[in-house]
């Protein structure tokens, strides 16, 4: 994904589900250093639409629960063999959907642990 479809998606996504949350304008954004995340382009658009995002250290492990879920999305997914674009889809909606919230609910609790154990390390 490049820079310019990050953006779209944030224009198209970002403030909408923070509404539909009920967050409100006071909430702060959490994205890893990735390239299309830290370019021009995508601060300007924190910026103009005036969305607070967390600092994030580049050497920092990824404490994001998110990516714990991509993991499992990924290995499920796997074992489907998609053959095409359209089936790849299907199969990620209906995985998706099969993720319990007690796994997202572990991931978030578990948070203080994971970052425990990081500044134990340093």
């Amino acid at each position: 994904m490049n820079v310019a479809k990050y953006r779209d998606i944030l224009d198209e996504n970002l403030l909408q589900s923070a509404q539909d949350l009920r967050l409100g304008r006071r909430f702060t954004f959490q994205q890893d250093n990735d390239l299309k995340h830290t370019a021009k382009i995508t601060k300007e658009w924190f910026h103009n639409n005036s969305v607070t995002v967390l600092e994030w250290l580049s050497q920092i492990p990824d404490l994001n629960p998110i990516e714990h879920l991509w993991r499992d999305l990924k290995m499920a997914v796997h074992q489907f063999l998609p053959s095409n674009l359209t089936d790849l889809e299907r199969i990620c909606k209906e995985e998706w959907q099969r993720i319990p919230k007690s796994r997202c609910e572990k991931l978030v609790a578990s948070f203080p642990k994971r970052l425990m154990a990081i500044l134990n390390q340093k």
